[in-house]
């Protein structure tokens, strides 16, 4: 988990990143913190609405979707 939040913040820290995508990054942190599937859930439902703006950086996409495997990653183990 540490690793997501850690690549999440990154994001949120970078001011080329618009702030709605940043807001709704934010948003999926407090979800992946509560750490359970439901929350995982939401928390990979918000990355992949964001992942399609178009006002969103390269860069930024590829890590997102990094963050979505990660969160993936995370709900699988919980099973």
């Amino acid at each position: 988990m540490n690793e997501t939040i850690e690549i999440m913040n990154e994001i949120i820290n970078d001011r080329a990143v618009p702030r709605n995508i940043r807001l709704k990054i934010e948003e999926a942190i407090s979800k992946i913190k509560q750490n359970n599937s439901t929350t995982l859930s939401e928390a990979i439902y918000l990355l992949d609405d964001i992942s399609n703006d178009v006002n969103m950086p390269e860069h930024t996409r590829t890590d997102i979707w990094h963050v979505i495997s990660l969160v993936e990653d995370m709900k699988e183990k919980m099973k």
